[in-house]
């Protein structure tokens, strides 16, 4: 059910509607001036422009909705999810060669942004319905299987990066509940130590040879680590206030690779320099504190779990992305949330900023 007066300066979060908005003008000027590069059709900010619209639709839309209607949605909402990432392994387009999305007339969608809402809200439902015993080893491994599921199906594309970040949303949302912490700490020990074993026993000579090209970019400046290199360089280029929009050397004249997307921060860093970091680096900490307001406040479950769920997606999207683009991460592909290129993860996260307005405008 819709409500139009929470949209009235008293119920609605404008602050962080603020922080979101400016995110998304930051990251609309860097792919402004990558499509300058590439000639006068500015391919990328036209369809990114067409994303934003769509977004804000779904944003105010879902700010309207009363926040029992997410918590009714959760479980259609998540095999929903697992519909689409079946389907997407059949039908899908591959790109790069994954196989994760689905286009039509031109327009490319992802199943598996669809898919993060899906789990963030299962998890939220099954908290809220578990009673408090958050110790016992049915949640721990029920959630894990309902996470399974999908992060098994986005492996199979294979898409790395969503599939880590399925987990991290996952092990966090079970964490800040409660979950048994021998649990956890059993579940980290493993993954260390299949790690471990991977690499002396599955891994092969090249695969080795580009883990130690992350961690040493040096070791192969015109191969592996190139593009870690330039990323490196047009950060440290940027100095204090940037070369200005459309004048950064790494990005107009092509030296870094997916410059709209797993690299726009570069893009910012070089062109608007550490100002222009520092001020998206603030606008990421304003959205962050509105949603850790919401979890400290509320004393409904299923929408602290789903701020939560939500904080632990956001937070981790920016950490793999900035430290993919200063050679502290692998990359992996995660975008910058409201900032790199893509209609689907635009359209997704503008969306859940609009289950958050739901979600507060209700009390604070």
């Amino acid at each position: 059910m819709l409500n139009l007066h929470k949209l009235s300066p008293r119920s609605f979060d404008w602050q962080l509607f603020t922080g979101v908005f400016f995110l998304v003008l930051i990251g609309m000027s860097a792919i402004y001036s990558v499509d300058l590069s590439r000639g006068s059709e500015l391919f990328f900010f036209k369809k990114q422009l067409i994303a934003l619209g769509v977004g804000l639709l779904f944003l105010f839309v879902a700010s309207t909705s009363q926040h029992t209607l997410w918590r009714y949605l959760a479980k259609w909402w998540y095999l929903f999810s697992l519909l689409l990432l079946v389907a997407v392994l059949i039908f899908g387009q591959s790109i790069r060669g994954t196989k994760g999305w689905f286009s039509v007339f031109g327009f490319s969608f992802q199943p598996v942004e669809m898919a993060k809402i899906g789990l963030i809200l299962m998890i939220a439902y099954i908290i809220s319905r578990f009673g408090r015993r958050f110790d016992k080893a049915l949640f721990f491994f029920g959630t894990g299987i309902v996470t399974l599921l999908l992060l098994g199906l986005t492996m199979m594309q294979p898409d790395l990066g969503s599939a880590v970040l399925l987990g991290v949303i996952w092990f966090g949302m079970v964490w800040a509940a409660g979950a048994r912490r021998l649990y956890l700490i059993l579940l980290t020990a493993s993954v260390i130590f299949f790690v471990v074993m991977g690499w002396f026993f599955f891994l092969k000579d090249y695969q080795k040879d580009r883990l130690a090209n992350f961690i040493d970019p040096g070791r192969d400046p015109l191969g592996s680590g190139y593009n870690v290199t330039q990323s490196i360089i047009a950060v440290g280029a940027g100095k204090i206030f940037g070369r200005g929009l459309g004048f950064g050397s790494q990005s107009q004249l092509r030296f870094l690779p997916e410059a709209q997307t797993d690299f726009i921060f570069s893009v910012i860093g070089e062109e608007l320099g550490l100002a222009g970091v520092a001020t998206m680096l603030v606008l990421f900490a304003l959205v962050f504190w509105r949603l850790l307001l919401i979890i400290a406040k509320s004393d409904d479950d299923f929408v602290a779990a789903t701020a939560t769920g939500i904080l632990i997606l956001f937070f981790a999207q920016l950490i793999t992305n900035l430290g993919a683009n200063l050679g502290l991460l692998p990359i992996t592909g995660v975008t910058l949330p409201f900032v790199s290129y893509g209609g689907s993860s635009l359209v997704i996260n503008l969306l859940l900023v609009g289950i958050l307005e739901s979600m507060m405008v209700k009390r604070y």
